[in-house]
């Protein structure tokens, strides 16, 4: 556990300036094996400290990649000249931000060590079970890989919190061809928040999930391109839970919001169906842990759920304490940093889609003609909310019934119009977590929803 050696520190934090001081250790394994043979085997840790430091609307930061009293000193000392050279320079009106109740949030805990030995031994395992079940397999990845990001933070207005973000997962890659030779692949994670010990305590269990995988492989061997154009389908809850982060999660956080994303007039106004409601939670959603809990961020903020979508209305954004200010918001922490010498950015943290009411059957028997779309193997999307994602895995839909898989395929639209034609939503819900958001930084998120009656523009061929 990452040792507190900055609360002493408070002392010496320059008077009528705000200040944040966080110490912070990311450690990763990872270990990859390609048709058997082994491709990756590290193993690393970064840590160090940093200080940011307000003053009338400018920051000074400063890190380094060291923990004594030293360097502890040494970066406060730098933020603090930075930030009143700057206040100096700039010259804004006096600005404060609203302090916080002083509050302590300490959610760490000890966690065991994992052997490199463990992750190879447990990826050579699973391995084989593929390859001695599935020999005419074009191809065959086995990848796990564990992540922790600890964190100590202090700031002058009386936050402290500890945090500790494990996670851990198992990445399953099959390849085939089709008969004409086309090369077609499947990608799946297991796994989630925790070390990787407590999420795979038994290779066996994953079996039936790779035999699963490998049937919707087969089934897209004999698959068809599908027809273009704007179609009736039925996104299912990781396609929904990419469409929530991509296409409009980043369209309201505040940073963006200022810079001018589609958002930004949009306040108070209809941005989807009646159906919809999107919320960033913070660390419980329905009673359970979210994929990735955030207790504060890393200004000191205490996390709370931040609604976005209400019932089709665009009721809010996430915000750092800085654009909380700005837009008259309460800030709920959205601010985050992936490494010791970053600075905290605005960032979702676990955002969904909430269920609705409709079975999915019923869903899919109302579709004539579409197609029901289960997986994505990327996604992008700009600050107008337009997004295209990538399709690997889905059906057609005739006549109420599911029919042929589909072939890879695209599908894309505005985010807040394509919303608006929501008109089912299922009331089961699926989370996905294995991946980053690549914003300036990376960062661990959590996202995920409902299976969504919609209407798309689909590419073919």
């Amino acid at each position: 556990m990452l040792k507190d050696n900055i609360s002493s520190h408070k002392a010496a934090f320059a008077p009528n300036v705000h200040t944040e001081l966080r110490a912070q250790c990311n450690t990763s394994a990872a270990v990859s094996l390609f048709c058997g043979n082994q491709t990756a085997n590290s193993r690393s840790e970064t840590r160090g400290v940093s200080a940011r430091v307000f003053k009338n609307g400018v920051w000074g930061f400063s890190s380094a990649a060291d923990m004594s009293d030293e360097a502890i000193r040494n970066v406060l000392t730098a933020a603090t000249e930075n930030a009143l050279f700057l206040d100096g320079k700039v010259q804004n009106p006096p600005v404060t931000l609203p302090p916080l109740a002083e509050k302590e949030i300490l959610t760490a805990k000890e966690l065991p060590t994992v052997e490199q030995k463990f992750y190879t031994e447990f990826c050579r395992t699973v391995d084989d079970y593929i390859l001695k079940k599935y020999p005419n397999l074009a191809s065959r990845f086995v990848s796990s890989r564990y992540e922790c990001i600890e964190k100590n933070l202090v700031t002058s207005d009386g936050c402290s919190a500890h945090s500790l973000s494990p996670r851990s997962y198992l990445y399953v890659q099959l390849a085939a061809e089709t008969a004409d030779g086309t090369p077609i692949e499947l990608f799946t994670p297991f796994g989630g928040y925790g070390v990787f010990t407590e999420n795979f305590t038994d290779p066996a269990l994953l079996y039936p999930k790779i035999d699963d995988l490998y049937e919707k492989l087969m089934r897209k061997k004999e698959g068809v391109f599908p027809e273009a154009g704007t179609k009736t389908v039925i996104l299912d809850g990781l396609l929904a839970g990419m469409l929530a982060h991509e296409a409009v999660g980043h369209t309201v956080e505040a940073d963006l919001v200022l810079g001018g994303s589609v958002a930004a007039h949009s306040l108070n106004k209809r941005v989807a169906s009646e159906l919809v409601t999107l919320v960033d939670f913070a660390h419980t959603a329905f009673g359970k842990p979210t994929p990735l809990p955030v207790f504060a961020d890393d200004e000191g903020t205490p996390a709370e759920d931040a609604l976005l979508i209400d019932r089709g209305i665009l009721v809010g954004y996430m915000n750092s304490r800085e654009s909380a200010l700005h837009f008259g918001m309460k800030p709920q922490g959205n601010a985050r940093a992936f490494a010791f010498s970053d600075e905290p950015l605005i960032r979702m943290r676990n955002t969904a889609i909430l269920p609705g009411t409709s079975k999915l059957s019923d869903m899919i028997a109302s579709v004539e003609d579409g197609y029901y779309l289960l997986d994505t193997n990327n996604g992008q999307a700009d600050t107008t909310g337009e997004f295209m994602f990538g399709v690997c895995m889905g059906y057609e839909i005739k006549k109420g019934k599911l029919g042929r898989a589909i072939l890879d395929t695209t599908i894309s639209g505005v985010a807040f119009d394509m919303l608006k034609t929501v008109d089912m939503v299922s009331d089961d819900m699926v989370w996905a977590s294995s991946g980053y958001c690549g914003k300036k930084q990376p960062m661990p998120v959590g996202m995920g929803g409902p299976a969504l009656r919609c209407k798309v523009t689909m590419g073919g061929r």
